[in-house]
């Protein structure tokens, strides 16, 4: 049974449909692997074991009477603690939302929950989700799998973790600037950041709404594409038979492959190598409107985050991690002028980068430029925290502002993800692009 915490969540389903895995059995050795773990406390907020062993139960059930409501009916998962979930606390990494218990589960929830996924509980994330690191002295920080002393990257960093060590055999996060896409990258793992309102936010502790994104943290694109699927109650897409024969890749060099350290530009260049052999044409390209959006984000996110927080962090700012509350309180120097002039801004400068990409499959990047940052140093070096958190999310903030769907797949090179963007509301083919790109990097 042990086997089963490191299988895909794929191939989970198939193994319960199949009749050889029991979604009791199955639950209960997730459960008592998390009881059994020494980073448990670091990693899940809360476990629900009640929830899910009723779960497994009616999923047991259907799977015995063939009666099974998705391919994966009986998967136990967890879920970022931003999700509601009705009678059981959502904090979102945060004392100003101590003891804050839903009356109802957030929507994608109640939607996963109606496909029969089990709910395990839920991880600690980065405060309020306003940081790419996962550092939170507030709660708990979650350790990266390739480096004990490393934080594993946020804001989803629990959910990362809780795959990355199996203790879950997916994550729900969320991806407002990189926060599902970073932790994927530097965890090893898949991490889907969806088009941003393609899947509800209803029941989501938000933080830029405008920008806000729910994702799957997992084992393989499959399984992504199955997560997506019963997030929004619909048909998974068909991965199969997907080809990188014929498919024109663009390398976006405009930011993107600026100050890259040592393990990222290699893990960068030989997935590029490997996507060629298996059929790809890549051209290089520069967008000059990608330099032009990337200075907006301290407006457009600080003000939302602020206008949006501003009166319950007031109330009591000295509950709050110092290093976020500095973040939030940046929004204070922006007008609504400037926020106007911001937006207005950033969509000339997404339709210039619209006709730049036209014609390619998708654009390819580093997930990351920076290896997961120490964390001892994170707490001490205040002009450290600073520097990391923006490096850390700056490629995958260029596909937010620009407002694409994107997929981070790990490489050869631990916590070094290859980035792949497609235009909005393209996850399908995004996802048959991924498969295809998941076949030549393994």
């Amino acid at each position: 049974m042990r086997e089963w915490l490191n299988m895909t969540a794929a191939d989970l389903g198939r193994g319960i449909g199949a009749g050889n895995i029991d979604p009791v059995a199955l639950c209960q050795t997730y459960l008592d692997a998390i009881d059994a773990h020494p980073l448990r406390d670091r990693i899940y907020a809360r476990v629900t074991h009640d929830r899910a062993l009723a779960e497994a139960q009616a999923a047991s059930e259907r799977a015995k009477s063939g009666h099974r409501l998705s391919p994966l009916d009986g998967v136990p998962i967890s879920w970022k603690d931003l999700f509601d979930t009705a009678g059981v606390a959502t904090e979102a990494g945060s004392k100003l939302l101590e003891g804050r218990i839903p009356d109802a589960d957030a929507m994608v929830l109640a939607n996963a929950t109606a496909a029969g996924l089990v709910c395990l509980g839920k991880t600690h994330m980065s405060e309020l989700a306003f940081s790419g690191l996962g550092h939170n002295p507030s709660t708990s920080t979650p350790p990266c799998v390739n480096d004990s002393n490393a934080v594993a990257g946020g804001s989803s960093s629990g959910a990362a973790a809780s795959v990355a060590f199996g203790l879950a055999a997916a994550g729900i996060g969320s991806d407002t600037g990189g926060s599902v896409r970073i932790p994927a990258s530097w965890n090893d793992l898949v991490g889907l950041k969806t088009t941003s309102g393609r899947l509800t936010l209803e029941g989501v502790v938000p933080l830029a709404l405008k920008f806000d994104t729910i994702g799957p943290l997992c084992r393989s694109v499959e399984d992504a594409g199955l997560l997506l699927a019963a997030l929004e109650g619909n048909k998974p897409a068909d991965l199969h038979s997907a080809t990188l024969e014929g498919r024109h890749f663009a390398v976006l060099k405009t930011v993107a492959m600026d100050d890259l350290v040592d393990q990222p530009a290699a893990a960068f260049n030989d997935a590029l190598e490997r996507l060629q052999n298996a059929g790809a044409t890549i051209d290089f390209i520069e967008v000059p409107e990608v330099a032009d959006a990337m200075p907006l984000s301290g407006c457009l996110y600080t003000s939302e985050a602020y206008g949006l927080w501003r009166d319950v962090i007031e109330a009591t700012p000295d509950s709050m991690f110092s290093e976020i509350l500095e973040r939030f309180r940046i929004g204070k120097g922006f007008s609504g002028p400037d926020y106007v002039a911001a937006w207005a801004k950033l969509e000339t400068a997404r339709m210039g980068y619209d006709q730049a990409v036209a014609g390619y499959d998708a654009v390819l990047l580093p997930a990351s430029p920076i290896l997961p940052p120490n964390l001892e140093r994170l707490t001490t070096d205040h002009d450290y925290y600073v520097e990391q958190n923006l490096l850390a999310l700056r490629n995958t903030r260029i596909g937010n502002l620009m407002g694409v769907c994107a997929l981070t797949l790990p490489t050869d090179i631990p916590s070094c993800g290859l980035m792949v963007m497609c235009p909005p509301d393209m996850e399908e083919h995004l996802l048959r692009l991924g498969v295809a790109c998941e076949e030549a990097l393994n």
